[in-house]
């Protein structure tokens, strides 16, 4: 085996395997084949050697091929000490390869960076700025609101009230082209709430309504530009029949014993009082959590300094970029196109130093994981599978059909994250809160 420095994360590695090897794989080739190859004249096992190389030589030295090098690449990845991310092997047609003589090939690989971890734990762990934030009472109130909010009715107003904001309308809606109905242009029932500048079939409602009263039928004429898409109004007016069926204002409920009781198992305001406190505080300590550890990154990030496999900064950088086409493609409502070329090469450019970032990050954790002999227990994996199943709002079971369908590399990718987040956890637990 022989060893060449190609660059900083580049290394050829010359292997060559013995000739009895080869000699024996042949052999061993070549009465598989026998077993199985049907030729006129001969019982299956029993074809002459001469007559299956004649015919077979390729084939069989292609198998030879390919049973010879993994086996002898990794053997020798082994003993030269190295971590590969990434590895080119001549395909089989620049191979050479013959019977009884030793066969040697190269395999170019790229490999881990050799990091020296520093300034992680004690001696010289990470100091943190302590993060005083509490739940405050206004906090609270707040929430209360939510919830209030969340409990209120629609009742009706008198008959003699006129719409302001903040009320609620129920309308129907009929739009007119020439003085008869246009399909499509149809609602009954529409609840609307006076002020919310939404839309009904595209129509403004708020700037008509205010001032009416319940019974009130009105006339909206909307003109459409000669470019719209619909032909059927481009460049013409529609006119909207709006009648306001019901007029309703929002009760909020009171803030007392009977309230905690309709917003489920409480006996008391208190009890609903504390429970909010509780799950704000537990919230709160996970937000200032997460920022203790945003911080460790970063300077995880400033005091370690390598070069990067091109080979994961790239998979890195095709990953952010494919979610990203998912999510754009789920905000438009399905299927899109796929990003052209001038879109691909602006995503790439500014996606690229996000992808180096997630990289050195986790090569950084990933060494601390490996120097204090953190591991990932099926414990920790289903832990995981859970949490995304339940953040994806998906069945586990369904989650883990497609992590299996994506093969070893997604299932290896995800031990990596979870193995990753126990290295960040350590190194939050060894930090020091100054103060």
């Amino acid at each position: 085996m022989e060893v060449t420095e190609l660059g900083p994360l580049k290394r050829a590695i010359k292997i060559e395997v013995p000739g009895d090897e080869v000699t024996q794989r042949f052999a061993r080739a070549y009465v598989d084949l026998n077993r199985q190859v049907n030729i006129p004249g001969f019982r299956p096992g029993k074809v002459p050697l001469a007559l299956l190389e004649k015919r077979y030589a390729k084939t069989v030295e292609e198998d030879v091929i390919r049973s010879l090098v993994p086996d002898f690449y990794d053997k020798a990845v082994r003993q030269a000490g190295i971590v590969p991310v990434h590895v080119e092997i001549p395909p089989l047609d620049r191979v050479k390869i013959k019977k009884n003589e030793p066969f040697t090939f190269t395999a170019t690989v790229e490999i881990k960076p050799k990091i020296e971890l520093r300034d992680y734990k004690a001696p010289s762990p990470i100091s943190l700025k302590p993060d005083k934030r509490t739940v405050t009472d206004e906090q609270l109130d707040r929430g209360l609101e939510v919830l209030r909010e969340q409990q209120a009715r629609l009742e009706a107003v008198p008959s003699h009230h006129t719409i302001v904001d903040g009320d609620y309308i129920v309308l129907d809606l009929q739009g007119l082209l020439d003085g008869a109905p246009l399909e499509g242009t149809k609602k009954e029932g529409q609840l609307h709430k006076v002020g919310s500048h939404a839309a009904v079939l595209g129509l403004e409602i708020d700037s008509h309504v205010g001032g009416k009263k319940e019974g009130d039928v009105l006339e909206i004429s909307q003109p459409y530009p000669a470019g719209h898409p619909d032909p059927r109004v481009a460049g013409k007016t529609v006119v909207f029949t709006l009648t306001i069926k019901s007029v309703k204002e929002k009760k909020l409920p009171a803030l007392d014993d009977e309230f905690a009781k309709d917003c489920g198992p409480y006996n008391s305001l208190q009890e609903i009082k504390d429970k909010l406190r509780g799950g704000m505080e537990q919230a709160l300590k996970r937000e200032i959590e997460d920022a203790y550890k945003d911080t460790i990154v970063r300077r995880l990030m400033d005091t370690h300094h390598f070069d990067l496999p091109e080979t994961l900064v790239e998979r890195e950088l095709e990953a952010i970029i494919r979610q990203h086409v998912q999510q754009q493609q789920q905000r438009k409502g399905g299927a899109q196109e796929s990003p052209g070329t001038e879109d691909l090469t602006r995503l790439r450019q500014e996606h690229r130093d996000e992808a180096a970032r997630r990289v050195k990050v986790s090569l950084v954790l990933e060494e601390i994981a490996a120097k204090e002999g953190l591991t990932v227990t099926q414990d920790d994996f289903n832990s995981e599978i859970m949490r995304l199943a339940s953040e994806l709002k998906m069945p586990a079971a369904d989650l883990v059909k497609m992590i299996k369908a994506g093969g070893q590399e997604s299932i290896d990718d995800l031990r990596t994250r979870v193995l990753v987040d126990k290295a960040l956890d350590f190194v939050y637990r060894n930090a020091v809160i100054q103060g």
